[in-house]
């Protein structure tokens, strides 16, 4: 049985137990389980499960990083008196090849103050990438592939 299958399962039977099936009941029946299923790890092969969801968390607590910095980016550029903006459109090469994984990362890119994913390239191996200011592309493309291309990379293969 997939375990995070069963950690919900497990969240749900909290809830029919103690006969409240409040969010917040569910989320604890859900850190329950997943504390269930951590003492059993080795008996039920689940160290996989604990790996990814601390990678997937990394990938969270990042994009909430970079979401709070390129705001701060943004309004310091829209709030100087002369902006010397240079925006532009520039083309990102992907590592990721998947179409959730290039999905998620045009979705983290265009959440992101100041830039937005535009277009996929036929052959899927560019990402096109509208920048607020672009004085620095081949920075912005290192800024992608160090943070949240590499994160996804590894939270999904």
């Amino acid at each position: 049985m997939n375990l995070y299958l069963a950690n919900i399962l497990m969240a749900f039977v909290w809830a029919a137990v103690t006969g409240s099936f409040s969010v917040i009941n569910l989320i604890f029946g859900f850190a329950l389980g997943a504390l269930a299923l951590s003492l059993i790890r080795e008996q039920v092969g689940s160290m996989g499960y604990f790996s990814r969801a601390r990678r997937v968390l990394s990938l969270i607590l990042l994009f909430i990083y970079e979401l709070v910095l390129s705001s701060v980016r943004v309004a310091k550029l829209v709030l100087t008196p002369n902006m010397n903006l240079k925006p532009g459109i520039f083309a990102y090469p992907l590592k990721v090849d998947r179409d959730f994984e290039i999905t998620l990362l045009a979705n983290l890119i265009t959440l992101t103050p100041g830039t937005l994913s535009v277009d996929v390239s036929d052959d899927r191996r560019f990402l096109f990438v509208h920048a607020l200011d672009c004085s620095d592309p081949e920075q912005v493309r290192e800024d992608i592939a160090d943070g949240f291309e590499r994160k996804i990379l590894e939270a999904f293969r």
